[in-house]
């Protein structure tokens, strides 16, 4: 099979719950890329948080905030805001509730409270920095959200059309804290219109996940790979499961594949 790229979650898959990588990871991607594939961060963390890493792996090009936005080196690929009456009506639920939001633009994370002890902790947690207070005239700006502090009788009320979904961040000490996902928007709806763009088809491309956020990305990519501490409920959208983030998990999948050594 001959595989012309690469497409990675970041939480649980290239980062260990302490925010750090291990060598084998950095390793594994330095060898792909000399074999001359195309190497993507897949991430619903927003883009202006993951600059670090992006200069860490030298990549430059990724889909962010759970594929609402896609970025091929310089060129903007695709760009999906969420409808601003949408976004206003999950503001109003939040304040209606102990609940709260963070709303991504593709330059600022927009919260609902920057005081709240759960956001307090969800920011250590995703390590996010470009925090500002939400104010309405940028709610036609929003490209995705996270949910925090909801208790599990309320995930419908902020599911408000067929269109909207909860999923619950599968990474420790987050588990109060869901990313509001598009049916109609996602990382293999992006990764599809990158795919377009670069005419690569879906069979030469490699996708590594952990969460029910990679589902799309799984089923979507020709060889779909979930980490060995992967939600048990992605692994029907996988070809196979690999070692788990603290232990070479991506290292150990494209070893497999023959693609590194």
């Amino acid at each position: 099979m001959t595989y012309r790229a690469l497409f990675l979650d970041i939480d649980g898959t290239i980062l260990q719950p302490d925010h750090t990588y291990t060598p084998s990871t950095l390793e594994a991607i330095r060898q792909v890329k000399e074999a001359g594939l195309e190497v993507f961060l897949c991430t619903g963390r927003p883009f202006v948080d993951i600059q670090k890493l992006t200069a860490d792996f030298e990549i430059a090009s990724s889909i962010t905030y759970n594929g609402a936005y896609a970025l091929y080196q310089d060129d903007v690929i695709f760009n999906a805001p969420m409808k601003k009456e949408d976004v206003e009506k999950m503001v109003a639920i939040a304040g209606q509730s102990e609940s709260e939001l963070v709303l991504y633009t593709t330059e600022n994370n927009y919260f609902t409270s920057l005081s709240n002890p759960h956001v307090e902790d969800f920011n250590e947690v995703f390590q996010l920095y470009q925090n500002k207070l939400f104010t309405p005239d940028v709610a036609d700006k929003i490209v995705s959200a996270s949910a925090i502090n909801v208790t599990e009788d309320q995930v419908k009320d902020f599911e408000i059309t067929d269109d909207y979904q909860l999923t619950k961040v599968n990474v420790p000490h987050a588990s109060e804290s869901y990313d509001v996902l598009r049916t109609s928007v996602n990382k293999g709806v992006a990764i599809k219109q990158m795919l377009s763009h670069l005419n690569i088809s879906p069979s030469e491309i490699i996708a590594f996940g952990d969460g029910m956020n990679d589902k799309e990305m799984l089923q979507f990519a020709g060889t779909g790979i979930a980490m060995g501490n992967a939600d048990a409920r992605l692994m029907e959208y996988a070809d196979f499961q690999t070692t788990s983030v603290t232990d070479s998990g991506i290292f150990n999948g494209l070893k497999k594949l023959g693609l590194v050594n």
